[in-house]
């Protein structure tokens, strides 16, 4: 297969839609990451993005809307906080779960009997849903485990040949995958993944809010999960990554220079002072800029030919939650303790 590399126009857009309706794939982009999208309908569809991606058919997929009249055609049983979250966070950054219609197939909840949806901010991408007529089931458009895609070069790179075209959008101004939350009750929010809507954003708008224990710790693989990035290894580069969570920059300066090998580089904060001895990339100072420039650092370090990446651990709350949860992850959960 060739992938048609298209561009934002109305021509290669109403060309990309045609794709969807053809029941073919078409990486698009989002504020998040760039998704890559079949209709949600069409199972014989959707079973190509696992395909492509080599992604576990457990992993659910999150539904992309045009806008909040169509929630209603996949979804139901919606309480009533979620439409005010809607009308707060919509179009945005934040996926909800609720109870499935049947014209969602099973394929695209991964077996389950809810699906999670979201309306993405990205113009591009709800004018691609609208003018394709349909939902757009869309996981993040990389092969499975490996980083998010955040311009349409990563995509080629992971994707090219395996699907039918790329919409360039230009770099998602997010950088990771959205917040995903579910309804214990109808006055608490559950986190199922970090994103960059955090816990302090949700609060104001219920009673209870909490945060699911496979943000910060790996659970079983028999587990039966509702999100997708609760149970899989993912968004590792080839290299390593080791985060350290380390009292000081100093203690972490130490730690990896007595540890380096002819191929280690390092991950910093953009204030951390420079580490002479070892090559450095930068990825912000705060969650919003981590997010940003996560993933976009970890395929440049491969790129550069890293194999071992020590990496400054992000704060444990707020947005950049969303960022060490996105590290544990491509560590495996395996983080070194100063």
């Amino acid at each position: 297969m060739i992938t048609q590399l298209l561009t934002n126009t109305n021509k290669d857009l109403q060309f990309a839609a045609n794709l969807i309706r053809q029941g073919e794939l078409v990486a698009f982009p989002t504020e998040t990451v760039y998704g890559l999208g079949a209709d949600a309908r069409n199972a014989e569809a959707v079973q190509k993005i696992f395909t492509a991606k080599g992604r576990p058919a457990d992993n659910p997929l999150i539904v992309h809307l045009a806008n909040l009249d169509m929630l209603e055609s996949v979804a139901k049983e919606i309480p009533s906080i979620a439409w005010t979250l809607a009308e707060q966070f919509w179009p945005g950054s934040l996926t909800m779960i609720f109870p499935k219609r049947k014209e969602i197939p099973e394929i695209t909840s991964g077996g389950l009997d809810t699906v999670g949806v979201r309306i993405p901010a990205h113009s591009a991408a709800r004018e691609l849903i609208s003018l394709s007529g349909c939902p757009i089931a869309a996981p993040s458009a990389n092969r499975s485990g490996l980083p998010s895609p955040t311009t349409a070069e990563h995509v080629l790179q992971d994707m090219s040949g395996r699907i039918a075209a790329v919409l360039d959008g230009g770099q998602c101004s997010g950088g990771v995958e959205s917040t995903v939350i579910c309804f214990d009750d109808a006055q608490t929010i559950h986190i199922l993944r970090p994103g960059l809507i955090s816990e302090n954003d949700l609060s104001p708008f219920t009673k209870s809010v909490y945060i699911d224990k496979a943000v910060f710790q790996q659970i079983s693989p028999e587990t039966k999960v509702s999100s997708p990035g609760m149970k899989y290894k993912h968004y590792s580069p080839k290299a390593k990554i080791l985060p350290v969570d380390a009292p000081d920059f100093e203690h972490f300066r130490n730690y990896v220079e007595q540890h380096k090998t002819n191929y280690t580089y390092c991950l910093l904060f953009d204030s951390d002072p420079e580490i002479h001895s070892i090559p450095c990339l930068r990825y912000g100072d705060n969650g919003v800029q981590q997010a940003h420039d996560l993933f976009f650092r970890f395929r440049e370090l491969d790129e550069l030919g890293a194999e071992i990446v020590y990496v400054r651990m992000p704060e444990k709350s707020g947005t950049s939650l969303s960022v060490y949860n996105r590290l544990m992850r491509a560590a495996g959960f395996e983080v070194i303790s100063l």
